[in-house]
């Protein structure tokens, strides 16, 4: 039988500020049971480590906001998404991205949120894999905003908010790598949504080319 597939979370513990990994590993973990082989670490060197390869998934959770990362691990990332890895943004995962290249590798810039509130969701690409099969729905989050993509991407999920529709999700190739963000994430409760979490299966599996 064929071992499955590995995968990593990146996340902060002891040093995050808003929305630590404590918790969040354990319910990405069961989210993917069955399909990858999943840890956890807030160990960032992995990125810049020959190890990192070895998995189809990097899942960023990291609440790193303003730290700059050493230019080895930044690298490392781009590179290991371009020569084919598959990398999944949760939330505040993309805090990592403090230059345009990271910016572009995830696909869009964070510019901000307004106040936690009630947020309705709806699919924009109902035939793209990671979407598949969710239908429209409400969570208590945080709304993210984001500045136009840098280039072309499929936008997959989207919110209304302030009257205007604004973007929750989407996925593109990089290289010959796979990008899914995913807004949802805020914080623990959010990952005991039935359709979260079956974004974020369907969101990892995409990237991963499982």
């Amino acid at each position: 039988m064929a071992q499955p597939k590995k995968a990593i979370i990146l996340g902060d513990y002891a040093t995050s500020k808003y929305h630590p990994l404590t918790g969040v590993d354990k319910e990405i973990v069961a989210i993917f049971d069955g399909a990858l082989e999943v840890e956890a670490t807030d160990d960032y060197s992995i990125l810049a480590s020959s190890e990192l390869a070895s998995h189809s998934l990097v899942i960023s959770y990291t609440d790193c906001w303003g730290a700059e990362l050493p230019v080895e691990q930044r690298s490392g990332l781009v590179t290991y998404v371009n020569e084919g890895g598959g990398l999944l943004v949760i939330h505040n995962g993309l805090s990592f991205q403090t230059n345009r290249e990271l910016t572009a590798l995830v696909g869009a810039t964070f510019t901000g949120h307004p106040p936690y509130t009630q947020l309705e969701f709806e699919v924009t690409a109902p035939d793209h894999p990671v979407v598949e099969g969710i239908e429209p729905f409400s969570l208590d989050e945080e709304p993210y905003y984001f500045t136009p993509f840098y280039y072309d991407t499929t936008l997959l999920l989207q919110y209304d908010h302030d009257g205007q529709k604004r973007a929750a999700g989407w996925a593109h190739e990089y290289g010959r790598g796979r990008v899914v963000y995913l807004m949802p994430g805020h914080h623990l409760p959010s990952f005991s949504h039935q359709t979260v979490r079956r974004l974020i299966r369907q969101g990892g599996l995409w990237a991963a080319r499982d």
